[in-house]
């Protein structure tokens, strides 16, 4: 009865860490960032999924909006929307207490900001 409680347990154990790796063990290999990128497009839909949680109305944390372009474009001007999405130092890591965002999403992103962040 205690081995199969055990191999029980062992397999639940197994099945939550292979859960928590689901980013490693399936990398994204259909990612093109686009040609001409878009905030409305591909932009907001990042921002919306990770950052607009807490970065949002009245009680935003740590005072940060990303709910709309020109609050997000002060961001991109001074290097903390990359340097937080990329994880450099010397900048807060976002999302915040999260994993980092998909190598797909950071070059969406960086496309974008590239492209001079436009307001399309």
């Amino acid at each position: 009865m205690k081995t199969r409680a055990l191999l029980v347990f062992s397999s639940l154990l197994i099945a939550a860490c292979y859960n928590d790796k689901e980013a490693i063990l399936y990398p994204e290999t259909n990612c093109v960032p686009p040609a001409a990128p878009s905030y409305q497009a591909d932009v907001t839909p990042i921002m919306s999924q990770y950052c607009t949680s807490c970065h949002s109305g009245a009680f935003a944390s740590g005072g940060i909006l990303l709910d709309s372009y020109p609050e997000v474009k002060k961001y991109v001007d001074n290097g903390k929307l990359i340097g937080s999405i990329t994880w450099a130092s010397g900048v807060s890591p976002m999302p915040k207490n999260g994993n980092k965002l998909s190598s797909c999403n950071i070059s969406k992103i960086q496309a974008w900001v590239t492209a001079g962040a436009p307001n399309n």
